[in-house]
């Protein structure tokens, strides 16, 4: 999706859906948590809503057709998830007009969950619970 101006998920969504490759998104949720080892500078930089570790709740794969919009992906994790708050993204191209179903999504999602696990995120768009995307540092 290079040359694209994207700038929330709904851009993305937009952006993927005109590929001349069917997309499957891989999404995982995430909460931030202060780790059991946090220092008192940790704490209390985690109680201004700062810093924290991201450990994944909840992944999925859809195809980019499958979400309405970033509001009908919000209301959906809603009725799942107690709360997030950041949202990773990654995307699959399909082959030749057809899209990658979940059994080809299952390794690419399971190395994207290691990934968040190990802090590197990198690779992945991250996006908030408003819909925008948010840049994220390691610490």
């Amino acid at each position: 999706m290079r040359g694209v101006d994207i700038r929330t998920f709904d851009d993305l969504l937009a952006a993927a859906r005109a590929q001349p490759e069917p997309q499957r998104l891989l999404l995982v949720f995430a909460v931030a948590e202060l780790p059991p080892d946090g220092t008192a500078q940790q704490r209390a930089a985690f109680e201004r809503g700062e810093g924290g570790a991201l450990t994944p709740v909840v992944c999925v794969d859809k195809l980019a057709s499958e979400i309405a919009s970033f509001e009908a992906l919000e209301l959906e994790a809603r009725e799942a998830l107690s709360r997030w708050d950041i949202l990773f993204v990654a995307a699959l191209d399909g082959r030749a007009g057809v899209p990658p179903n979940t059994d080809e999504a299952a390794g690419p999602l399971r190395m994207m969950l290691e990934s968040i696990r190990a802090g590197r995120i990198a690779d992945f768009l991250a996006v908030d619970r408003r819909g925008g995307f948010v840049e994220l540092q390691r610490a």
